[in-house]
């Protein structure tokens, strides 16, 4: 059985902020950091425009002094929030009512909770109580990529089946001025809010992405390129020089899953997960791709920022908007926090 990927729901929450916004805050709070001016126009070398954020960048979960408990509760409330929006409206634009849905693949990082983000769902929107559940809580920003790759396996062992891929984040919750590395500041830029909800089957459900077949990787030695922390202060995401080099390091082992014989020309399409400019970069030059082939990817960052998990259902919804010709082949790929890759190559059906 082929798995096909349904057009993604995406939810954004109200409260815009612009990169000057961050600048200005960051300014404000760090007045005498020796690197300030060097943090604010790395900041705006992001390229994110804006990004959305579930409170107030000045209310006190976002850039104030909330302690970790509250931190964390106002996380994921918001995050199941946006998760039930963009479940509800995935399942409507599949006309598909909750009781049909057989597994549900749930990616949530920005909180810790007990019972998680897919026990959440099952109540919200009265999914049947035998419904299968995959839960992922630690994955970042391979998270979208990582619960496709789990979907299309459950597709493909349970035939017949209905797959609810639901990824949700509130990344406004690593903003804390408390953190003052140099990274933190980078990442209070780049970071924005959002959930993302799509179906998986093995019937198409409309025009977009057959799966035909699914790659994950870790990179070797590669534990200190980013990672989460949690302190009495909160959670924070933390990187070394190391990661700027990470991406590229992956581009041969990918290329080689991709075409094991090394002859085809680079992919038609590429659905990439917005990490930054220098993974966007990276993946261009490693897949030998031109930017315009990135558009989408560009577009997302700029406007919403890095999104995490649901950075690359928001940019497979963009494709769709904007698709490749019927037949063309491509990758879906996100990269995460180990270092960690998950991809999905497969063929656009209009």
């Amino acid at each position: 059985m082929t798995p096909h990927i349904s057009r993604p729901a995406i939810a954004l929450p109200g409260h815009q902020v612009s990169t000057d916004d961050i600048c200005d805050d960051i300014r404000a709070h760090h007045p005498r950091h020796p690197r300030l001016e060097s943090m604010v126009r790395v900041a705006r070398a992001t390229g994110v425009r804006s990004r959305r954020f579930t409170r107030p960048l000045h209310s006190p979960t976002v850039s104030g002094t909330a302690a970790i408990e509250e931190r964390n509760n106002v996380a994921f409330a918001d995050s199941a929030r946006l998760a039930e929006q963009a479940a509800r409206e995935a399942l409507a634009g599949a006309g598909l009512e909750p009781s049909a849905i057989d597994c549900v693949v749930t990616s949530h990082t920005t909180s810790w909770v007990v019972p998680g983000l897919d026990i959440h769902l099952i109540g919200a929107l009265g999914l049947r109580p035998d419904v299968r559940r995959v839960p992922m809580s630690s994955l970042g920003c391979v998270g979208g990529a990582q619960a496709l790759v789990r979907a299309a396996d459950h597709v493909r062992a349970h035939p017949g089946s209905r797959v609810l891929v639901v990824v949700a984040e509130t990344i406004s919750t690593l903003y804390n001025h408390r953190n003052a590395t140099f990274e933190s500041m980078i990442y209070k830029a780049l970071f924005g809010d959002g959930a993302g909800a799509c179906l998986v089957t093995d019937v198409p459900l409309g025009p977009g992405l057959r799966v035909d077949d699914t790659w994950e990787y870790l990179l070797p030695d590669s534990h200190d390129c980013y990672w989460g922390r949690l302190d009495g202060d909160g959670l924070h995401f933390d990187s070394t020089r190391a990661a700027t080099e990470a991406t590229a390091d992956v581009m041969p082992a990918l290329c080689g899953w991709l075409d094991p014989r090394g002859t085809a020309d680079g992919p038609a399409w590429a659905i990439v997960h917005p990490g930054g400019p220098r993974v966007l970069d990276d993946c261009a030059r490693g897949l030998g791709l031109g930017k315009e082939v990135l558009r989408h990817s560009w577009n997302s960052l700029r406007e919403n920022g890095n999104l995490g998990g649901v950075a690359v259902l928001d940019v497979l919804a963009r494709t769709h908007d904007d698709p490749p010709g019927d037949g063309a082949s491509g990758v879906l790929l996100a990269f995460g926090p180990g270092f960690t890759a998950a991809a999905c190559r497969g063929t656009w059906c209009a």
